[in-house]
């Protein structure tokens, strides 16, 4: 028992090193992606915003059908004629996703009209940019359901039935803002951070299960109406991402089955920053950057 432990001690960082050098490789390399033809696509608040852009996006990648669901049905409707247009089968869900009951009953729904679900992108989001003093309860509930608890149904609708088959994928779009966080909008980066936890718990939950997997999306400020009037201090240094771009490259890392994708790529020395400075360096890149004061002129949407 000891020499096994033993090995396996000394065997670990031979794999990680090539692990290591195996994503590098594909960094340089150029990927193998996965063919979409024969997959079915269900996006949430796939109406406006970054959900219709991912929506056009599978469409173009030759996604077999695409579903979209959300509380707007102008939207909704106007995207699954767009999307039609390009020759794909298209479907809209009139879906409230922070309500558990609806979830359900309209995924039961989509299985019955459209078939099985073998890519769900849980892309569904509000903010309402106040501070917790003025944040009304409802709201902050609000968003607690919506951007975090709204995953868990979704995921245990569609999730069951993608370990059938052996094939699937859950994608998350969550926000850079989930590892740090800004004032002005608790109530997003709070849900955004506990959505993060979701899925990397279910990522390593879903290891040991073939076929199925997993991307969680890290993205900086987009120039999308739901966070309108966001402003930084260096915006031509840190320009906002466009929602086509954060749509291909999400689509690109599901079609490469990678597991956690930040955007752009230098938020990955955010990342870093934060592990090893303290907290008084920290909130001095805050201030420096605007990030401190970039809700004082939010009016987005909700």
């Amino acid at each position: 028992m000891g020499w096994r432990w033993l090995g396996a001690l000394l065997l670990l960082p031979v794999q990680l090193l090539w692990l290591a050098g195996k994503a590098a490789a594909c960094l340089v390399l150029p990927p193998r992606l996965r063919d979409l033809s024969r997959e079915s696509v269900l996006i949430t608040g796939g109406g406006r915003g970054i959900g219709r852009h991912l929506a056009t996006e599978f469409a173009k990648r030759g996604a077999r059908k695409i579903i979209l669901w959300g509380r707007t049905e102008k939207c909704l409707k106007e995207t699954t004629e767009e999307i039609r247009t390009m020759g794909t089968e298209c479907h809209y869900f009139i879906c409230d996703v922070g309500n558990r009951e609806e979830v359900y009953q309209q995924a039961k729904a989509v299985r019955e009209k459209v078939g099985d679900i073998t890519i769900l992108v849980n892309n569904a989001a509000v903010v309402h940019g106040k501070s917790l003093m003025d944040s009304d309860d409802d709201a902050l509930l609000k968003s607690q359901h919506i951007n975090t608890l709204g995953q868990f149904w979704t995921t245990k609708a569609f999730l069951p039935r993608m370990l059938e088959l052996q094939n699937g994928h859950i994608v998350c779009l969550n926000s850079v803002l989930a590892l740090s966080a800004i004032p002005g909008a608790i109530d997003y980066c709070t849900s955004k951070a506990s959505s993060f936890a979701f899925m990397e718990s279910l990522t390593l939950g879903l290891l040991d299960c073939p076929g199925v997997n997993a991307t969680t999306v890290l993205p900086f400020h987009t120039s999308t109406e739901m966070f309108q009037g966001m402003r930084i201090r260096f915006p031509k240094l840190f320009p906002p991402l466009k929602p086509e771009t954060v749509a291909r490259r999400t689509v690109e890392a599901v079609q490469m089955n990678q597991a956690l994708l930040l955007l752009p790529w230098t938020m990955n020395i955010l990342v870093i920053l934060k592990s090893i400075l303290p907290q008084s360096a920290l909130e001095e890149i805050h201030k420096f950057s605007g990030s401190y004061t970039c809700m004082n002129t939010f009016k987005g949407r909700t």
